[in-house]
């Protein structure tokens, strides 16, 4: 994903928290900030050492949120900025569960149509 995509300083993170709408499943919570000025949606990750001490662990979550966000593209709600936070439950997940609760959240944050069917299954 391109850094034009990301939401990288701490002020656009804590702009989003702080003015943002939440919503969360049981493996991830997701902020969303409308920004009808942008281009196209961009998107924050974070996740903590509670859900893997190593990075490693970590980095792999952060993997699989990127791929699915990566695939799920086209379909994402263009102005926006959206958070999303990885919960302890994420600490043993692999591709395909990862990307069904992410898929869930970003429905209910509005960010995906509810009718979108998950692509490649």
């Amino acid at each position: 994903m391109r850094k034009s995509y990301r939401v990288k300083t701490e002020k656009d993170f804590q702009e989003v928290f702080e003015k943002g709408r939440s919503v969360a499943n049981r493996a991830f919570v997701i902020y969303v900030l409308k920004k009808p000025s942008n281009k196209h949606f961009r998107v924050g990750i974070s996740v903590g050492k509670k859900v893997g001490h190593t990075a490693v662990v970590r980095n792999r979550i952060k993997r699989y949120i990127r791929q699915t966000i990566t695939e799920v593209k086209p379909d994402l709600n263009q102005q926006v900025d959206f958070l999303v936070i990885a919960r302890v439950k994420t600490r043993n997940f692999d591709m395909p569960q990862a990307r069904k609760n992410l898929l869930h959240a970003l429905r209910l944050a509005h960010l995906l149509p509810a009718n979108n069917e998950e692509r490649g299954n």
